[in-house]
């Protein structure tokens, strides 16, 4: 995404509209951009960060503030107790995951009862169902719904 990493985030977060003081996990966080709009805009009070890319993760690291938990992991098997997080998101990373229901649901695992997932993601490059949908979309929503 390049240039419109950020402004895509700030827009995701505007939507989101979750108040300040939260616990937030960023799923896939990359060299971390949606993180570093999450601290910027959103006031948390705990931000942590997984992605499966140790370069990513140095890079998150020199970007992003002291006292951020990033951490090299699998989206598919976050290593986080269930419940700890008020809100979990994803910015254009499980495009990347092999099993993405699976990431979903691992989200939604470690978000609290009454909390926020939310996921954006590309969608030009998704490989299409033979009925027309795109399927990790298609899958995402439907998992989605069932929480």
């Amino acid at each position: 995404m390049g240039r419109w990493s950020r402004p895509t985030a700030v827009k995701f977060l505007r939507w989101l509209a979750v108040q300040d003081g939260q616990r937030w996990l960023d799923v896939g966080c990359g060299t971390g951009a949606l993180s570093t709009e999450i601290v910027n805009h959103v006031a948390p009070a705990v931000v942590a960060g997984i992605d499966a890319s140790s370069g990513f993760i140095d890079e998150a690291r020199r970007r992003l503030p002291a006292g951020i938990d990033l951490r090299v992991g699998d989206a598919q098997s976050l290593p986080f107790v269930s419940d700890s997080f008020d809100v979990v998101v994803s910015g254009i990373a499980l495009n990347f995951v092999p099993d993405a229901e699976l990431a979903v649901r691992e989200m939604r695992r470690v978000a609290r009862t009454g909390g926020a997932v939310g996921v954006y993601l590309w969608d030009a490059q998704l490989p299409h169902a033979a009925d027309g949908s795109i399927r990790l979309q298609s899958r995402a929503w439907a998992v989605a719904g069932t929480l």
